[in-house]
This record gives structure tokens, sequence and C-alpha cells, in this order.
């Protein structure tokens, strides 16, 4: 039987659940350092985003959300106009999703939809200027919020992981 320390400083016999549980935890942490390379780069990648997101659907509230922040950068970074279904493809979400997306943000003044010339029942999205104007109020603010990055990471490092992590985003999206 394991004995669990309390408060006070005695021992007393801890739960048989917990102590069925105590193992598989040990195992599972021994298991990580053990787990290729690639995957652990990604693993990180992954917990960053999840909790940057969350920084960031707090610093951009109540004026975006993330979805509608990346759709107003990816039209920052690429330029031009693109279809509904480009849209949905390049952030990896349904039509129906991106749909809804770009409804909130041309009832924002963000973005500007026009029927697409080239096929009547299509859609060109493009950036407003109020559009570039907001996404650039968003950067500022996220870039307020991000600053303490720098009192963590020297700015060379950074400058080290953004070129790695655009070479790993190139070849992810050359084998979507």
């Amino acid at each position: 039987m394991t004995r669990t320390p309390t408060a006070a400083g005695t021992a007393r016999a801890a739960p048989a659940a917990a102590q069925a549980r105590a193992p598989q935890v040990a195992a599972a942490s021994a298991t990580a350092a053990d787990d290729p390379l690639p995957f652990q780069v990604l693993n990180e990648v992954n917990i960053i985003s999840q909790l940057s997101q969350n920084l960031g659907a707090r610093l951009l509230a109540p004026e975006l959300n993330i979805s509608q922040f990346s759709v107003l950068n990816h039209f920052v970074r690429l330029g031009g106009e693109r279809s509904l279904v480009q849209l949905a493809g390049a952030m990896q979400v349904t039509k129906g999703a991106m749909s809804n997306t770009i409804a909130r943000l041309q009832a924002k003044g963000l973005v500007q939809v026009l029927p697409d010339p080239a096929d009547g029942r299509g859609k060109q999205v493009s950036l407003t200027e109020a559009g570039m104007a907001a996404r650039q109020r968003a950067v500022r603010l996220l870039g307020q919020g991000l600053a303490g990055l720098a009192t963590v990471v020297p700015e060379a490092e950074l400058a080290d992981a953004l070129q790695a992590l655009r070479t790993l985003r190139i070849w992810f999206d050359t084998h979507r």
C-alpha cells in the first residue's frame, strides 16, 4: 500500500484508484522523452498553439475572434481575392464554417464579397481598408500581449525559431 503524506506531515493510505493510476502516469512521463524528435517538436507547437489561441482570443475580444483574425491575416499575407472554397481550404475548415466567418466579417465591413465573374454561383472575397486597419489593431494588441516573450527567449533565438517554423509550415503546406 502506498503512503501519502498529509498536510500535518503524517502518512495516510492512498486510495486504491490513485494507486492504480500512479504507474500509468509515471510510465507516460518516461516514454515522452523517447518519442521521435519531430513528434516532440510538433507536440510543443500544438501546445503553444492552444495556449496562444486562448490568449489571442482574450486579447482580440470583442472586436474579432481568432477565426476572423486568421482570415484578415491571410489576406494581408497573400493579398488578392479568394473564393470561399479557397479560404476554407487554406484555413482547413468547411465551406459552411468559412461562409459564417466571412458573413460576420462582411457585416463589420472588414471584407468585401462580390460575385465571381468566372462562376455565377461563386463569390470572391477581398480585404477592405477597414479590414486592414482592424488587422493592424489586432497585431498591435497581440504584440503587446506577447511582449513578455522577449524576457524569456532572446530575439536572436526567436528569429531562429521563426525560420525553422516557416520551413515546417512550407513542408506541411506542400504535403496536405
